[in-house]
């Protein structure tokens, strides 16, 4: 039994929060440009999103390491 199609979306969106947050920190540390840091967050965000969300529902139909 897999994952619901919600399940995946709110996990998707969980990680990316935690996930760009470290990503705006890590480029603020680097540059100590906050317009850049946060720039770079929000493009991270959304491709990030997209991304994690269609392998998670990939990976949903992979019967390889379930149980039956």
């Amino acid at each position: 039994m897999g994952d619901k199609a919600i399940r995946s979306i709110v996990k998707t969106f969980t990680w990316r929060f935690v996930a760009t947050i470290i990503t705006v920190f890590l480029v603020y540390l680097v540059t100590k440009e906050i317009s850049l840091s946060i720039g770079v967050g929000i493009l991270d965000l959304i491709y990030k999103l997209l991304f994690y969300y269609l392998h998670e529902r990939t990976w949903n139909v992979v019967k390889w390491g379930k149980n039956a």
